[in-house]
């Protein structure tokens, strides 16, 4: 393998990395700055308030969307698995 095609490798591999975890990072952080939004307004700054509801969140996010994140990480593994064939040493 050439390093112009492990490089290449490497990019496309964190490329997915952003493009799987986008997704819940954005759901998240909207969620996270209307939480300190409604803290700011009425004044209550427990650090709970703001972890539980993303932790909630999350694992909704999960569930609705392990069925894309899994056909995806699929279509990628397979994608990956045959350009291996094509590499030689």
């Amino acid at each position: 393998m050439t390093p112009e095609a492990a490089i290449d490798l490497l990019k496309e591999v964190i490329t997915f990395a952003v493009y799987l975890c986008a997704p819940f990072l954005i759901i998240l952080l909207t969620v996270g700055l209307i939480i300190s939004v409604l803290q700011s307004v009425t004044s209550i700054q427990e650090q709970t308030l703001s972890f539980v509801p993303k932790l909630l969140v999350f694992a909704a996010a999960s569930i609705a969307m392990a069925p894309w994140a899994i056909r995806t990480t699929t279509e990628f593994a397979t994608e990956m698995i045959t350009r291996m064939g094509g590499v030689t040493s």
